[in-house]
């Protein structure tokens, strides 16, 4: 009867003692990857993420690409359903983290911010230029770059480097000076940017993207 009684207690023991060992692990932060090395199988839109991209620039430029779009890609947040795009449209209304690789010389700064169909407001202000420049360093030739971006809906977006933000703006919103945009605003009731589609660009010049991560952030609503 007594060795009956001494395996139970023994496995309680044991169970107590890893829920204690595990709770004093700390806790790794669980990053979801959204990028198989193949295709874009799996993909779907977030409320509110972190979002990691590993990229770089290879190769020559497609011949009779547009010299804006050498060594030009991008990664656009908070975009509108294909579904829905016109097939002459250029680019889908969005937020873009645009990426560029150095000339070679001079500087060219990457994980800047462009704005087709959209506004964001900067320093208090309504920001009504189409692009503005990072504060990142250049990254010349076909080294990998890693680019974060953090968003919090319609909020605060973060463009981060090496654990710099060389970035910052908020409140994403649709440009209602564009009659797409506008559209897209009126359907929604809101021009106000809190969720929407993620993207990756091609530009003409060769990309190579080796990792699409997505990380949610702890606490916030409407998460997975």
């Amino acid at each position: 009867m007594s060795r009956r009684l001494i395996a139970p207690f023994a496995f309680a023991l044991l169970m107590t003692s890893s829920l204690v060992s595990l709770a004093q692990e700390p806790k790794k932060e669980e990053w979801i990857q959204l990028f198989n090395g193949k295709d874009l199988t799996g993909w779907t839109p977030k409320i509110r993420y972190r979002l990691r991209v590993e990229y770089r620039f290879v190769g020559d430029q497609c011949p009779g690409g547009p010299g804006w779009a050498i060594r030009n890609s991008g990664a656009m947040l908070h975009g509108e359903d294909p579904k829905g795009m016109a097939k002459d449209q250029d680019f889908p209304a969005s937020i873009e983290v645009q990426f560029l690789g150095g000339a070679g010389s001079g500087m060219r700064t990457t994980a800047n911010l462009c704005t087709p169909g959209t506004n964001v407001v900067m320093g208090g202000k309504l920001f009504l230029p189409h692009c503005t420049s990072s504060k990142s360093k250049t990254y010349h030739g076909e080294q990998w770059v890693t680019v974060e971006i953090e968003v919090h809906g319609d909020k605060v977006i973060k463009h981060i480097i090496d654990g710099e933000t060389v970035l910052e703006y908020e409140q994403a919103q649709l440009d209602e000076r564009d009659a797409h945009a506008k559209e897209l605003a009126e359907k929604a009731g809101t021009k106000m940017l809190k969720e929407g589609t993620i993207s990756l660009q091609s530009e003409s010049h060769p990309i190579d993207f080796r990792k699409v991560e997505l990380l949610v952030l702890p606490g916030e609503p409407g998460s997975l």
